[in-house]
Protein backbone atom coordinates (compact mmCIF):
# COMPACT_ATOMS: atom_id res chain seq x y z
CA UNK A 1 0.00 0.00 0.00
CA UNK A 2 1.66 3.59 -1.00
CA UNK A 3 1.95 5.16 2.42
CA UNK A 4 1.88 9.09 1.36
CA UNK A 5 3.57 12.15 3.43
CA UNK A 6 2.66 15.97 3.09
CA UNK A 7 5.63 18.66 3.82
CA UNK A 8 4.36 22.14 4.11
CA UNK A 9 6.86 24.59 3.11
CA UNK A 10 6.42 27.97 4.48
CA UNK A 11 8.70 30.65 2.56
CA UNK A 12 9.37 34.24 2.14
CA UNK A 13 7.18 35.05 -0.22
CA UNK A 14 4.79 31.94 -0.39
CA UNK A 15 3.16 29.24 1.46
CA UNK A 16 3.61 25.42 0.02
CA UNK A 17 2.16 22.06 0.65
CA UNK A 18 3.21 18.97 -0.97
CA UNK A 19 2.11 16.09 -0.93
CA UNK A 20 5.07 12.87 -1.42
CA UNK A 21 4.69 9.05 -2.13
CA UNK A 22 7.34 7.42 -0.17
CA UNK A 23 9.95 6.61 -3.21
CA UNK A 24 9.83 10.42 -4.13
CA UNK A 25 7.22 11.29 -6.77
CA UNK A 26 5.71 14.66 -6.30
CA UNK A 27 1.88 13.74 -6.13
CA UNK A 28 0.12 17.18 -5.60
CA UNK A 29 1.20 20.70 -5.31
CA UNK A 30 -0.49 23.91 -4.04
CA UNK A 31 1.02 27.13 -3.26
CA UNK A 32 -0.28 30.78 -2.55
CA UNK A 33 1.70 33.89 -2.39
CA UNK A 34 1.08 36.58 0.47
CA UNK A 35 2.07 40.52 0.40
CA UNK A 36 5.38 41.55 1.48
CA UNK A 37 5.27 44.56 3.44
CA UNK A 38 7.93 47.77 3.60
CA UNK A 39 7.34 49.70 6.11
CA UNK A 40 10.69 51.58 6.62
CA UNK A 41 14.46 51.54 4.72
CA UNK A 42 15.71 47.91 5.63
CA UNK A 43 12.37 46.95 7.43
CA UNK A 44 10.60 43.66 6.37
CA UNK A 45 7.44 42.52 7.51
CA UNK A 46 4.75 39.79 6.73
CA UNK A 47 1.31 39.32 7.95
CA UNK A 48 1.16 36.21 10.60
CA UNK A 49 -2.53 35.25 9.84
CA UNK A 50 -2.13 35.57 5.84
CA UNK A 51 1.18 32.70 6.49
CA UNK A 52 -1.06 31.15 8.81
CA UNK A 53 -4.57 31.43 6.24
CA UNK A 54 -2.36 30.65 3.40
CA UNK A 55 -1.06 27.87 4.84
CA UNK A 56 -4.09 26.26 5.37
CA UNK A 57 -5.45 26.77 1.79
CA UNK A 58 -2.02 24.93 0.70
CA UNK A 59 -2.60 22.06 3.15
CA UNK A 60 -6.48 21.32 1.94
CA UNK A 61 -5.70 22.28 -1.10
CA UNK A 62 -2.76 19.69 -2.01
CA UNK A 63 -4.33 17.03 -0.37
CA UNK A 64 -8.02 17.77 -2.60
CA UNK A 65 -5.50 18.00 -5.89
CA UNK A 66 -4.15 14.30 -4.64
CA UNK A 67 -7.86 13.14 -4.58
CA UNK A 68 -6.25 11.61 -0.65
CA UNK A 69 -7.91 11.71 2.50
CA UNK A 70 -6.18 12.41 5.96
CA UNK A 71 -6.11 8.51 6.64
CA UNK A 72 -3.85 8.50 3.55
CA UNK A 73 -1.26 10.35 5.06
CA UNK A 74 1.36 8.93 6.98
CA UNK A 75 2.57 11.80 8.54
CA UNK A 76 3.41 15.91 8.29
CA UNK A 77 6.81 17.55 7.95
CA UNK A 78 6.85 21.30 8.14
CA UNK A 79 9.51 23.40 6.55
CA UNK A 80 9.70 27.09 7.24
CA UNK A 81 11.54 30.51 6.49
CA UNK A 82 13.90 31.07 9.42
CA UNK A 83 14.75 33.45 11.73
CA UNK A 84 11.30 34.83 11.07
CA UNK A 85 10.22 36.36 14.69
CA UNK A 86 6.19 36.47 15.95
CA UNK A 87 4.55 36.86 19.12
CA UNK A 88 0.96 36.19 19.97
CA UNK A 89 -1.67 36.06 22.73
CA UNK A 90 -1.17 32.31 23.98
CA UNK A 91 -5.52 32.80 24.64
CA UNK A 92 -6.55 33.87 21.49
CA UNK A 93 -3.12 32.84 18.69
CA UNK A 94 -3.85 36.68 17.75
CA UNK A 95 -0.32 37.82 16.65
CA UNK A 96 0.58 41.46 18.63
CA UNK A 97 2.83 42.97 15.56
CA UNK A 98 3.04 41.51 12.27
CA UNK A 99 5.89 38.47 11.72
CA UNK A 100 9.54 40.49 11.43
CA UNK A 101 11.05 38.94 8.56
CA UNK A 102 15.36 37.46 8.69
CA UNK A 103 15.84 39.86 5.87
CA UNK A 104 14.64 42.86 8.27
CA UNK A 105 17.36 45.50 9.78
CA UNK A 106 15.38 47.58 11.80
CA UNK A 107 18.16 46.51 15.05
CA UNK A 108 21.19 47.11 13.25
CA UNK A 109 21.65 50.34 15.59
CA UNK A 110 20.81 48.19 18.78
CA UNK A 111 23.65 45.13 17.66
CA UNK A 112 26.11 47.75 16.80
CA UNK A 113 25.62 48.83 20.65
CA UNK A 114 25.46 45.01 21.64
CA UNK A 115 29.18 44.68 19.99
CA UNK A 116 30.58 47.69 21.56
CA UNK A 117 29.69 46.52 24.86
CA UNK A 118 31.94 43.34 24.31
CA UNK A 119 28.83 41.11 24.03
CA UNK A 120 29.39 39.16 20.65
CA UNK A 121 31.80 36.85 22.23
CA UNK A 122 29.21 35.62 24.57
CA UNK A 123 26.96 34.75 21.84
CA UNK A 124 29.09 33.11 19.35
CA UNK A 125 30.23 31.15 22.11
CA UNK A 126 26.84 30.10 22.82
CA UNK A 127 25.22 30.10 19.94
CA UNK A 128 27.77 29.42 16.91
CA UNK A 129 25.89 33.09 15.54
CA UNK A 130 27.50 37.07 15.28
CA UNK A 131 25.64 39.74 16.59
CA UNK A 132 23.66 40.57 13.73
CA UNK A 133 20.04 42.08 13.17
CA UNK A 134 19.20 38.39 10.84
CA UNK A 135 18.29 36.46 14.17
CA UNK A 136 15.00 36.40 16.29
CA UNK A 137 16.43 37.97 19.55
CA UNK A 138 16.64 41.47 18.51
CA UNK A 139 13.29 41.33 16.72
CA UNK A 140 11.85 39.86 19.80
CA UNK A 141 13.14 42.25 21.94
CA UNK A 142 12.29 45.10 19.41
CA UNK A 143 8.49 43.85 19.91
CA UNK A 144 8.72 43.48 23.49
CA UNK A 145 9.58 47.16 23.67
CA UNK A 146 7.84 49.24 20.99
CA UNK A 147 4.55 47.47 21.12
CA UNK A 148 2.11 49.42 23.78
CA UNK A 149 2.06 46.88 26.47
CA UNK A 150 3.42 44.20 24.85
CA UNK A 151 6.51 43.85 27.74
CA UNK A 152 4.03 43.96 30.65
CA UNK A 153 1.61 41.06 29.03
CA UNK A 154 5.01 39.17 28.26
CA UNK A 155 6.40 39.19 32.00
CA UNK A 156 2.77 38.21 33.41
CA UNK A 157 3.16 34.93 30.63
CA UNK A 158 0.11 36.12 28.37
CA UNK A 159 2.74 35.92 25.13
CA UNK A 160 3.66 33.50 23.41
CA UNK A 161 7.21 33.32 20.95
CA UNK A 162 7.80 31.82 17.92
CA UNK A 163 9.67 31.68 14.57
CA UNK A 164 7.24 30.67 11.61
CA UNK A 165 7.19 26.66 12.44
CA UNK A 166 5.97 27.39 15.96
CA UNK A 167 3.58 29.45 15.06
CA UNK A 168 2.04 27.28 12.45
CA UNK A 169 2.27 24.13 14.96
CA UNK A 170 0.40 26.17 17.22
CA UNK A 171 -2.52 26.82 15.03
CA UNK A 172 -2.41 23.06 13.03
CA UNK A 173 -2.77 21.87 16.63
CA UNK A 174 -5.37 24.01 18.07
CA UNK A 175 -2.98 25.97 20.56
CA UNK A 176 -2.45 22.77 21.93
CA UNK A 177 1.82 22.59 21.26
CA UNK A 178 4.32 25.11 21.48
CA UNK A 179 7.29 23.89 20.49
CA UNK A 180 10.19 23.89 17.64
CA UNK A 181 13.58 22.08 16.87
CA UNK A 182 16.73 22.33 17.06
CA UNK A 183 17.48 23.61 14.37
CA UNK A 184 15.06 26.73 14.14
CA UNK A 185 15.94 27.64 17.69
CA UNK A 186 19.42 27.97 16.63
CA UNK A 187 18.97 30.15 14.44
CA UNK A 188 17.32 32.86 17.49
CA UNK A 189 20.72 33.51 18.94
CA UNK A 190 18.72 32.47 22.20
CA UNK A 191 20.14 28.62 21.85
CA UNK A 192 22.90 27.16 23.49
CA UNK A 193 23.59 24.74 20.23
CA UNK A 194 25.94 22.58 23.04
CA UNK A 195 23.86 22.39 25.52
CA UNK A 196 20.73 22.20 24.06
CA UNK A 197 18.58 24.33 25.57
CA UNK A 198 17.88 28.04 25.83
CA UNK A 199 20.53 30.08 27.31
CA UNK A 200 19.45 32.20 30.30
CA UNK A 201 22.25 34.45 29.88
CA UNK A 202 21.15 35.30 26.53
CA UNK A 203 17.67 35.36 27.41
CA UNK A 204 18.20 38.02 30.36
CA UNK A 205 20.15 39.75 28.12
CA UNK A 206 17.97 40.11 25.51
CA UNK A 207 15.54 40.79 28.45
CA UNK A 208 12.86 38.03 27.62
CA UNK A 209 10.67 36.10 29.82
CA UNK A 210 11.68 32.78 29.58
CA UNK A 211 7.45 31.78 29.65
CA UNK A 212 7.51 32.57 26.26
CA UNK A 213 9.59 30.62 24.62
CA UNK A 214 8.83 27.37 23.09
CA UNK A 215 9.75 23.50 23.88
CA UNK A 216 12.53 22.48 21.78
CA UNK A 217 12.19 18.86 20.27
CA UNK A 218 14.25 17.30 17.35
CA UNK A 219 13.90 17.92 13.89
CA UNK A 220 12.35 14.26 13.69
CA UNK A 221 9.85 14.25 16.83
CA UNK A 222 6.07 13.57 18.00
CA UNK A 223 5.00 17.55 17.20
CA UNK A 224 1.22 16.38 18.16
CA UNK A 225 -1.75 16.19 15.69
CA UNK A 226 -3.63 18.38 13.62
CA UNK A 227 -7.46 19.59 15.06
CA UNK A 228 -10.43 17.71 13.55
CA UNK A 229 -11.26 21.24 10.84
CA UNK A 230 -8.07 21.45 9.21
CA UNK A 231 -8.15 17.88 7.30
CA UNK A 232 -11.41 15.38 7.41
CA UNK A 233 -9.45 13.45 10.66
CA UNK A 234 -6.86 14.04 12.27
CA UNK A 235 -2.68 13.93 11.14
CA UNK A 236 0.24 13.19 13.00
CA UNK A 237 2.88 16.22 13.04
CA UNK A 238 5.95 14.06 12.79
CA UNK A 239 8.84 17.10 11.95
CA UNK A 240 10.27 20.16 11.33
CA UNK A 241 13.36 21.96 10.34
CA UNK A 242 14.47 25.25 9.08
CA UNK A 243 14.08 25.15 5.67
CA UNK A 244 18.19 25.45 4.89
CA UNK A 245 18.75 22.31 6.97
CA UNK A 246 15.65 20.77 5.34
CA UNK A 247 17.28 21.38 2.09
CA UNK A 248 20.94 20.09 3.47
CA UNK A 249 18.81 16.67 4.62
CA UNK A 250 16.75 16.31 1.17
CA UNK A 251 20.19 16.15 -0.76
CA UNK A 252 21.43 13.21 1.25
CA UNK A 253 24.23 15.45 3.14
CA UNK A 254 24.05 12.99 6.03
CA UNK A 255 28.46 12.96 6.24
CA UNK A 256 30.63 15.25 7.51
CA UNK A 257 31.77 17.24 4.41
CA UNK A 258 28.88 17.15 2.58
CA UNK A 259 27.80 20.39 1.32
CA UNK A 260 24.92 22.17 -0.24
CA UNK A 261 24.02 25.73 -1.52
CA UNK A 262 20.17 26.52 -2.05
CA UNK A 263 19.56 30.07 -4.50
CA UNK A 264 15.88 30.79 -3.37
CA UNK A 265 15.36 33.99 -2.01
CA UNK A 266 18.80 34.59 -0.27
CA UNK A 267 21.80 31.73 -1.02
CA UNK A 268 22.52 29.97 1.92
CA UNK A 269 25.50 27.52 1.52
CA UNK A 270 26.08 25.01 4.25
CA UNK A 271 28.63 22.16 4.90
CA UNK A 272 28.00 18.84 7.33
CA UNK A 273 30.61 19.26 10.47
CA UNK A 274 29.84 16.35 12.06
CA UNK A 275 28.61 15.75 15.48
CA UNK A 276 30.45 18.61 17.05
CA UNK A 277 30.17 22.48 16.14
CA UNK A 278 32.87 23.97 14.31
CA UNK A 279 33.62 27.57 15.28
CA UNK A 280 34.39 29.73 11.93
CA UNK A 281 37.18 31.81 12.61
CA UNK A 282 36.33 34.19 9.16
CA UNK A 283 32.53 35.07 10.45
CA UNK A 284 30.56 32.25 9.33
CA UNK A 285 28.20 30.76 11.25
CA UNK A 286 27.75 26.97 13.57
CA UNK A 287 24.51 26.07 13.61
CA UNK A 288 22.57 22.71 14.17
CA UNK A 289 21.91 20.57 10.79
CA UNK A 290 19.45 18.18 11.85
CA UNK A 291 18.92 16.25 15.00
CA UNK A 292 17.16 12.72 15.00
CA UNK A 293 16.91 10.79 18.42
CA UNK A 294 18.50 12.91 20.52
CA UNK A 295 21.87 13.15 18.13
CA UNK A 296 22.52 16.42 16.92
CA UNK A 297 24.36 16.83 13.98
CA UNK A 298 26.04 20.44 13.01
CA UNK A 299 26.81 22.45 9.87
CA UNK A 300 28.66 25.47 9.35
CA UNK A 301 26.89 27.86 7.07
CA UNK A 302 27.34 31.34 5.05
CA UNK A 303 24.19 33.41 4.10
CA UNK A 304 23.84 35.32 1.06
CA UNK A 305 20.67 37.88 1.04
CA UNK A 306 20.02 38.23 -2.26
CA UNK A 307 20.50 35.85 -4.79
CA UNK A 308 16.45 35.07 -6.70
CA UNK A 309 15.42 38.53 -5.22
CA UNK A 310 18.06 40.37 -6.83
CA UNK A 311 16.17 39.03 -10.06
CA UNK A 312 13.34 39.71 -9.32
CA UNK A 313 14.50 43.22 -8.41
CA UNK A 314 15.73 43.48 -11.58
CA UNK A 315 12.24 42.19 -12.76
CA UNK A 316 10.23 44.38 -10.42
CA UNK A 317 11.96 47.22 -9.95
CA UNK A 318 14.17 47.83 -12.90
CA UNK A 319 11.79 46.21 -15.18
CA UNK A 320 14.81 44.57 -16.93
CA UNK A 321 13.59 41.46 -17.74
CA UNK A 322 9.75 40.39 -18.20
CA UNK A 323 10.01 37.50 -16.02
CA UNK A 324 13.26 36.33 -13.97
CA UNK A 325 13.81 33.33 -16.24
CA UNK A 326 14.41 35.27 -19.43
CA UNK A 327 18.07 36.04 -17.31
CA UNK A 328 19.07 32.67 -19.28
CA UNK A 329 18.30 33.69 -22.82
CA UNK A 330 19.64 36.92 -22.35
CA UNK A 331 23.16 35.51 -20.76
CA UNK A 332 23.61 33.25 -23.46
CA UNK A 333 23.42 36.04 -26.15
CA UNK A 334 25.68 38.06 -23.79
CA UNK A 335 28.10 35.91 -22.36
CA UNK A 336 29.64 38.47 -20.28
CA UNK A 337 28.50 41.69 -18.03
CA UNK A 338 31.22 43.73 -20.34
CA UNK A 339 32.51 44.53 -16.99
CA UNK A 340 29.91 45.66 -14.88
CA UNK A 341 29.65 44.61 -11.65
CA UNK A 342 26.26 44.61 -9.31
CA UNK A 343 27.07 44.73 -5.61
CA UNK A 344 23.21 43.65 -4.27
CA UNK A 345 23.44 45.44 -1.00
CA UNK A 346 20.09 46.40 -0.90
CA UNK A 347 19.43 44.68 2.90
CA UNK A 348 23.14 44.89 3.25
CA UNK A 349 25.32 42.10 3.27
CA UNK A 350 25.88 38.97 4.78
CA UNK A 351 28.58 36.26 5.42
CA UNK A 352 31.33 36.84 5.65
CA UNK A 353 30.92 40.17 5.28
CA UNK A 354 27.76 40.93 7.85
CA UNK A 355 27.36 44.61 7.31
CA UNK A 356 23.94 45.92 7.21
CA UNK A 357 24.19 49.20 6.56
CA UNK A 358 25.67 48.47 3.12
CA UNK A 359 23.48 49.29 0.16
CA UNK A 360 23.34 48.07 -3.52
CA UNK A 361 25.13 49.62 -6.67
CA UNK A 362 25.89 49.33 -10.11
CA UNK A 363 29.67 49.71 -10.85
CA UNK A 364 31.37 49.66 -14.35
CA UNK A 365 28.63 51.62 -16.20
CA UNK A 366 30.06 52.81 -19.34
CA UNK A 367 27.98 54.25 -22.27
CA UNK A 368 27.96 51.04 -24.12
CA UNK A 369 26.40 49.74 -21.05
CA UNK A 370 22.82 48.18 -21.68
CA UNK A 371 20.27 46.62 -19.48
CA UNK A 372 20.97 43.22 -20.66
CA UNK A 373 25.06 43.72 -19.20
CA UNK A 374 22.92 44.96 -15.48
CA UNK A 375 20.73 41.15 -15.81
CA UNK A 376 24.17 39.48 -16.41
CA UNK A 377 25.74 41.26 -13.73
CA UNK A 378 22.86 40.30 -11.24
CA UNK A 379 23.32 36.29 -11.81
CA UNK A 380 27.21 37.02 -11.71
CA UNK A 381 26.57 38.59 -8.98
CA UNK A 382 25.28 35.45 -6.82
CA UNK A 383 28.40 33.44 -8.10
CA UNK A 384 31.26 35.76 -6.68
CA UNK A 385 28.98 35.92 -3.31
CA UNK A 386 28.95 32.13 -3.43
CA UNK A 387 32.44 32.27 -3.74
CA UNK A 388 33.44 35.09 -0.64
CA UNK A 389 31.71 32.27 1.11
CA UNK A 390 33.69 28.90 0.06
CA UNK A 391 36.93 31.12 0.31
CA UNK A 392 35.85 31.53 4.17
CA UNK A 393 35.11 27.74 4.64
CA UNK A 394 38.03 26.92 3.03
CA UNK A 395 40.26 29.27 5.41
CA UNK A 396 38.25 27.57 8.31
CA UNK A 397 40.15 24.26 7.18
CA UNK A 398 37.04 22.78 5.28
CA UNK A 399 37.91 22.06 1.75
CA UNK A 400 34.78 21.46 -0.09
CA UNK A 401 35.43 18.96 -3.27
CA UNK A 402 32.16 19.05 -4.69
CA UNK A 403 28.32 21.25 -4.17
CA UNK A 404 24.80 20.18 -4.50
CA UNK A 405 22.70 22.92 -5.66
CA UNK A 406 18.64 23.78 -5.45
CA UNK A 407 16.40 26.35 -5.19
CA UNK A 408 15.09 28.30 -8.19
CA UNK A 409 17.94 30.10 -9.84
CA UNK A 410 19.15 26.63 -10.74
CA UNK A 411 16.93 25.96 -13.28
CA UNK A 412 18.66 28.64 -15.20
CA UNK A 413 22.04 26.06 -16.71
CA UNK A 414 24.27 29.66 -17.72
CA UNK A 415 23.85 30.71 -14.36
CA UNK A 416 25.16 26.95 -12.93
CA UNK A 417 27.79 26.83 -15.34
CA UNK A 418 29.24 29.93 -14.26
CA UNK A 419 28.55 29.39 -10.56
CA UNK A 420 31.01 25.81 -11.54
CA UNK A 421 33.62 28.43 -13.33
CA UNK A 422 33.79 30.91 -10.71
CA UNK A 423 34.12 28.25 -7.77
CA UNK A 424 36.38 26.02 -9.80
CA UNK A 425 34.49 23.37 -8.06
CA UNK A 426 32.49 20.35 -9.57
CA UNK A 427 28.37 21.28 -9.00
CA UNK A 428 25.76 18.78 -8.97
CA UNK A 429 21.80 19.20 -9.44
CA UNK A 430 19.67 17.12 -8.19
CA UNK A 431 16.80 14.86 -9.50
CA UNK A 432 14.68 15.76 -6.67
CA UNK A 433 14.02 19.75 -7.08
CA UNK A 434 11.94 20.35 -4.28
CA UNK A 435 14.50 19.55 -2.21
CA UNK A 436 13.23 22.10 0.99
CA UNK A 437 10.05 20.28 1.08
CA UNK A 438 11.33 16.71 0.61
CA UNK A 439 13.36 17.20 3.28
CA UNK A 440 10.87 17.33 5.78
CA UNK A 441 8.32 14.79 4.39
CA UNK A 442 11.73 12.40 4.85
CA UNK A 443 12.31 13.17 8.45
CA UNK A 444 8.86 13.18 8.86
CA UNK A 445 8.88 9.71 7.65
CA UNK A 446 11.73 8.90 9.76
CA UNK A 447 9.73 9.63 13.03
CA UNK A 448 6.82 7.34 12.17
CA UNK A 449 8.24 4.00 10.21
CA UNK A 450 8.07 5.02 6.39
CA UNK A 451 11.57 4.55 6.68
CA UNK A 452 14.37 2.86 8.56
CA UNK A 453 17.30 4.59 8.77
CA UNK A 454 19.20 7.45 7.06
CA UNK A 455 20.83 4.58 4.71
CA UNK A 456 17.60 3.97 3.43
CA UNK A 457 17.19 7.75 2.25
CA UNK A 458 20.61 7.88 0.72
CA UNK A 459 19.43 5.29 -1.04
CA UNK A 460 16.92 7.91 -2.41
CA UNK A 461 18.72 10.63 -3.39
CA UNK A 462 20.10 11.08 -7.55
CA UNK A 463 21.81 13.66 -9.40
CA UNK A 464 19.79 14.82 -12.69
CA UNK A 465 22.39 17.63 -13.50
CA UNK A 466 26.42 17.84 -13.43
CA UNK A 467 28.49 20.52 -14.34
CA UNK A 468 32.22 20.59 -14.37
CA UNK A 469 34.37 24.06 -14.32
CA UNK A 470 35.58 25.57 -17.61
CA UNK A 471 36.76 28.55 -17.18
CA UNK A 472 40.65 29.75 -17.58
CA UNK A 473 41.76 30.66 -14.02
CA UNK A 474 43.35 34.06 -15.20
CA UNK A 475 39.63 34.72 -16.03
CA UNK A 476 38.31 33.31 -13.32
CA UNK A 477 40.52 35.39 -11.21
CA UNK A 478 40.58 38.56 -13.33
CA UNK A 479 36.69 38.53 -12.76
CA UNK A 480 36.90 37.86 -9.23
CA UNK A 481 39.21 40.49 -8.61
CA UNK A 482 36.80 43.01 -10.16
CA UNK A 483 33.93 41.51 -7.83
CA UNK A 484 35.97 42.65 -4.55
CA UNK A 485 36.99 46.04 -5.99
CA UNK A 486 33.28 46.68 -6.66
CA UNK A 487 32.54 45.09 -3.28
CA UNK A 488 34.65 47.26 -1.48
CA UNK A 489 33.20 50.41 -2.46
CA UNK A 490 29.79 49.66 -0.77
CA UNK A 491 30.73 47.75 2.50
CA UNK A 492 31.25 49.85 5.76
Amino acid sequence: MTQYLLAVDQGTTSSRAMVFSSTGEVVALSQQDFAQHYPNDGWVEHDSNEIWQTTLASIQGAVKEAGLTAADIAAIGITNQRETTVVWDKATGEPLYNAIVWQDRRTADYCDKLKAAGHEELVQQQTGLLLDPYFSATKLRWILENVEGARARAEAGELAFGTIDTFLLWHLTGGKVHATDTTNASRTMLFDIHQNCWSDELLALFSIPVSMMPTVRDSADDFGVTTDNILDAPVKIASMIGDQQAALFGQGCYQQGQSKSTYGTGCFLMVHTGNSALRSQHRLLSTVAYSIKGQVSYALEGSIFMAGATMQWLRDGLKAVTNAADSEAIANAQNSANGVYLVPGFTGMGAPHWDPNARGAILGLTRGSTSEDIVVAGLESVAYQTRDLLEAIRADGIDIKELKVDGGMVANKWFVQFLSDMLATPINSPAMSETTAWGAALLAGLQVGVYKDLAELSALASNAGHFSPAMKESLRDEKYRGWQKALGRVLN
